[in-house]
């Protein structure tokens, strides 16, 4: 009897198994399965990010970084020494020594530098292609040069000052500057000690001078000169980045660390895409940085922020359209 009975509990089981109610919630339960499974899946891709050493970057850094990523990368700092990750994951590399610390330690690490200049990071890119890329954190010399011509708008002559070391940086511009009407001329500081005497050479040339990314010539050492010479003389100073605004420069174009970090983001998803990073890049967006109180000084009529920065969005879309 007690067998007729578990036959009978049996068939009623294999019933209701076979069901079109249960067979729908069977079906449910697999698609909601393979649901977790593929967002658990998507949600293992991890990258991790080597600081600056300045807590309080490195936190605003990561902040914008996680809004910028989508729910399937998932951001992690690296422990303090530490080099390697699980399974060779990227590392975002935050400043320069951020950068080197992490490649001279572990050579195979795919790397993604953030806030290093374009001089820093192009030969490592070069030679390791799809391992090491870039944001950018420098603006091309040409779209400084569009907001020293904002600003100027009869200039006809745009100085620069060089080492012999560093002329290189600044011929890419040489023959793109005589298309916006500037003439460029650049001038090779020899020595420490004829910096002056070249910096006021220039200046007799230039209606402004073009300050680049060059740490040999603009450093915490020789701007206060460079910017009291140039005051003194009536010029103004155009470059080389925000720092150098505040300390007396008149203006500068800069990368919006939004617009850095969304670049950042690209590069992740196509590195997880792809298996390697694309080439380095610029921002998809500059802002432009200016000292009203040098302006009035020296007696300048500045236009507004607005008109400086769509300027500088009109040249940038040019400066994209050349491919450069």
């Amino acid at each position: 009897m007690e067998r007729n009975t578990q036959l009978r509990q049996d068939r009623k089981h294999g019933h209701e198994c076979g069901s079109p109610g249960f067979r729908t919630l069977f079906g449910l339960f697999m698609v909601l399965f393979s649901t977790l499974v593929w967002a658990q899946d998507r949600a293992a891709h991890t990258a991790y990010l080597a600081g600056s050493g300045n807590r309080a970057l490195d936190q605003h850094m990561i902040q914008l970084l996680e809004n910028s990523l989508g729910r399937d990368i998932v951001l992690r700092p690296l422990d303090n020494g530490q080099t390697t990750t699980p399974d060779q994951a990227p590392i975002i590399a935050i400043g320069p020594s951020s950068f080197s610390r992490v490649r001279q330690a572990n050579r195979q690490a795919p790397i993604l530098a953030m806030l290093v200049e374009e001089s820093f990071i192009e030969d490592y890119a070069a030679d390791n292609p799809g391992q090491i890329s870039a944001v950018y954190y420098n603006v091309p010399l040409e779209l400084q040069a569009t907001i020293g011509k904002a600003v100027l708008p009869h200039a006809t002559k745009v100085a620069i000052i060089a080492t012999t070391e560093t002329a290189e940086l600044y011929e890419p511009i040489v023959d793109k500057l005589p298309p916006m009407g500037l003439q460029p001329r650049v001038f090779i500081v020899d020595s420490q000690e004829d910096l002056i005497p070249t910096l006021v050479r220039a200046l007799n040339y230039g209606d402004f001078l073009l300050a680049g990314p060059d740490d040999m010539l603009y450093n915490p050492r020789t701007i206060k000169h460079i910017l009291l010479t140039a005051y003194r003389r009536n010029r103004i100073v155009i470059g080389p980045s925000q720092a150098y605004v505040k300390a007396g420069a008149l203006a500068s174009g800069y990368a919006p660390f939004p617009a850095m970090t969304r670049a950042a983001a690209d590069q992740l998803e196509y590195y997880f895409v792809n298996g390697e990073f694309p080439a380095p890049v610029y921002p998809d967006r500059f802002s432009v940085e200016i000292n009203s109180q040098v302006a009035r000084s020296l007696n300048i009529p500045l236009p507004d922020k607005e008109t400086l920065d769509q300027e500088l969005e009109r040249a940038q879309a040019q400066y994209e359209g050349t491919g450069e």
